[in-house]
C-alpha cells in the first residue's frame, strides 16, 4: 500500500509526533512505497475538502503523515491498515497528544472488511486491489461525500475515459453510472521512495445520491457480455455460445418464478436479434456507447424477458 512520509528532520516531541521511519523495511508485495514529497501531501488534503464535523476513512495511512494533517482538521479520522507494524508506528505517533481521542484504527484488508460510516475516503491505493475497493465503496451504504483516491495512472485513465477512447471500458462505464469521476492531478513516480515502476494519478469520485433507478448486478452482467469484446458489433458479442447458453437460462429461471411456461418453440437467438432490431443496436458497439445507450439496451432485454442475473 503506497505510505505517506514528510520530509525533513524528526521534530521534537509533543510538535507534531512525528517518528524517524527511515529504518523500517516496506513491504513492496503490500504495494508500500513512500510519499516523500510534503507538498503532495498537503494537496491531497485540501483536494478532499474537508469539514470539522467530517468522519474520514483513511486506507493505508502508513506511518500517518496525512493522518495528523487530517485530525487537525476533522471530528474523526478511522485508519484501516493491513501491515501491524504500521498500525504501531502510527498508535505510537499520536500517544498522548490531542489527535489520540479523534483516531480509530482499523487492522485487517479493507476490502475483506465492513466498512463504518464515513464522510471522505481518502486512500493511496495498491494496484491489486483497485477495481474491488472502488467498487466495494460505490455499494456502500449509507452513501459518502466523496473519495480522493491515488492509483496507478492508466488506471486512473480508465476510470475517467468516455465512449471513443482507446482506454474506454467496462470499469468507465460502471464507475460513470454510480459516480460522478475527476482526474484531479497526476503524481510522477519520483515522488515516491522507493520509486513505483509506474506514474501514479489523483481521482475525485462522488457517488450519484440518489442512485441510478437500476440493478447492478444485472447492469454489470450486461456490460460484462458487450465488453468482452468491445470492438465487436452487438450482433457479433450476443451470438456467442455461451452468452446465449446464459440467457436461456436466465430465462427459463424467470418463467419459473413468474409460473408461467417456457414459450413453445422458444428460441434464445431469434429473441435476442428482435431485441438489437428493435432499438437498431445490430451494428452499435461497446466501445462508443454510453450509459444511455446501455440502459436503453438494458431495458429492451428485460422487457423481453431477457435477464443478465
Amino acid at each position: 500500500m503506497v505510505k505517506l512520509k514528510n520530509k525533513g528532520k524528526r521534530p521534537q516531541q509533543g510538535k507534531d509526533g512525528h517518528k524517524n521511519t527511515q529504518t523500517m523495511q516496506f513491504n513492496h508485495a503490500l504495494g508500500q512505497h513512500i510519499l516523500k514529497n510534503p507538498l503532495i501531501v498537503q494537496s491531497l488534503v485540501e483536494k478532499s475538502a474537508l469539514r470539522n464535523t467530517d468522519t474520514v476513512l483513511e486506507i493505508g495511512p502508513g506511518t500517518g503523515n496525512m493522518t495528523v494533517k487530517m485530525l487537525d482538521k476533522v471530528k474523526k479520522v478511522i485508519a484501516c491498515e493491513l501491515d501491524p507494524r504500521m498500525v504501531a508506528e502510527l498508535q505510537k505517533r499520536v500517544q498522548g497528544t490531542h489527535w489520540q481521542s479523534k483516531l480509530t484504527m482499523m487492522v485487517g484488508d479493507v476490502i475483506k472488511t465492513e466498512l463504518p460510516f464515513f464522510d471522505v475516503c481518502v486512500a493511496n491505493v495498491p494496484y491489486q486491489i483497485s477495481s474491488p475497493l472502488v467498487f466495494k465503496l460505490l455499494l456502500h451504504r449509507p452513501f459518502f461525500r466523496c473519495a480522493v483516491l491515488m492509483f496507478q495512472r492508466e488506471f486512473a485513465q480508465r476510470l475517467v475515459a468516455q465512449p471513443g477512447d482507446k482506454l474506454y471500458c467496462r470499469l468507465s462505464i460502471n464507475t460513470q453510472l454510480l459516480a460522478r469521476v475527476d482526474h484531479l492531478m497526476k503524481v510522477g513516480k519520483n515522488n515516491f521512495r522507493p520509486p513505483p515502476k509506474v506514474e501514479s494519478s489523483v481521482v475525485r469520485i462522488e457517488p450519484r445520491n440518489p442512485p441510478p433507478p437500476i440493478n447492478f448486478q444485472e447492469w454489470d452482467g450486461l456490460t460484462r457480455v458487450c465488453f468482452v469484446r468491445k470492438n465487436k458489433t452487438l450482433s457479433a458479442a450476443f451470438k456467442s455460445t455461451g452468452v446465449l447458453l446464459m440467457m436461456e437460462k436466465n430465462y427459463k429461471v424467470q418463467c419459473s418464478v413468474a409460473n408461467r411456461p417456457v414459450p413453445d418453440g422458444f428460441n434464445i437467438k431469434e429473441e435476442v436479434d428482435k431485441v438489437l432490431t428493435s432499438i437498431e443496436f445490430n451494428e452499435k458497439r461497446a466501445r462508443i456507447m454510453d450509459i444511455d445507450d446501455f440502459m436503453k439496451l438494458l431495458h429492451a432485454f428485460n422487457k423481453a424477458g431477457i435477464h443478465f442475473t
